[in-house]
């Protein structure tokens, strides 16, 4: 009888352990799977929020390129420079308005779509300074030329802000061209080289514009303009009276 009882407990023992085996089986099986849904579920919430910044981002560089009449060109130029920075881990850390403002500015550049620092600023809110050295993050770590703008590329937009009739602007383009050729332009401002161009043409073309005006227009400053059209007009032998 004893022996009976004595197998009974091995046995019901036996089953015990067995059970508590397959407990821990499945615990360690919950735990797996559990693991498993959360890194899926981290992944899905990455992947979900890295697709939102993206759109955001287009969102944006639609709104800059309407509001500043971007080519399609140009604007898918400027959103092949963001994901660059996305991909080069550029954006982490660091505002997305600023990299937008800077690869808007830079595929402007590129392709010749002349567009000054002052829209840029005003279309984005992000401030001169940091446009450029944005800029020159973008440019030294993606290994990108920042292409540098001839003042001739700003003569067309600048005359049509003033109303300025065609002579003018052939007139103006004649100045910048003398200016370049002279080598008076180095160093010094594409947009400050046009805007006095463009004030010294319409002079000499008998349609003249204040300082202010054409000031406001090109988004110089007065102090710039006086300065600058009167070296070119010393440089180049011209008369403004």
């Amino acid at each position: 009888m004893k022996r009976r009882m004595k197998m009974r407990e091995n046995e019901e023992d036996e089953k015990e352990s067995a059970r508590d085996i397959g407990r821990e089986r499945t615990s360690e099986s919950d735990r797996e799977r559990l693991y498993r849904l959360s890194e899926h579920q981290k992944r899905k919430k990455m992947s979900t929020a890295i697709a939102r910044q993206r759109l955001v981002a287009q969102s944006e560089i639609d709104r800059l390129s309407s509001l500043l009449s971007i080519p399609e060109k140009t604007r898918e130029g400027s959103m092949k420079i963001y994901r660059e920075a996305w991909e080069n881990d550029l954006i982490h850390g660091r505002s997305i308005e600023k990299i937008l403002a800077a690869s808007m500015y830079m595929a402007c550049r590129k392709h010749n779509v002349p567009r000054t620092l002052d829209e840029i600023e005003d279309a984005t809110r992000v401030g001169r300074k940091d446009i450029i050295k944005t800029c020159k993050l973008l440019a030294n770590r993606l290994g990108l030329r920042l292409v540098p703008t001839s003042p001739l590329e700003y003569i067309s937009r600048f005359c049509a802000k003033l109303n300025l009739k065609k002579h003018v602007e052939e007139r103006a383009r004649e100045i910048v061209q003398k200016a370049l050729e002279k080598d008076i332009t180095s160093g010094r401002g594409p947009t400050g080289i046009a805007a006095s161009a463009i004030y010294i043409a319409a002079i000499l073309c008998d349609d003249r514009k204040t300082q202010k005006e054409v000031a406001e227009a090109t988004g110089v400053t007065e102090v710039t303009l006086r300065v600058r059209y009167k070296e070119i007009a010393r440089e180049l032998g011209i008369k403004v009276v």
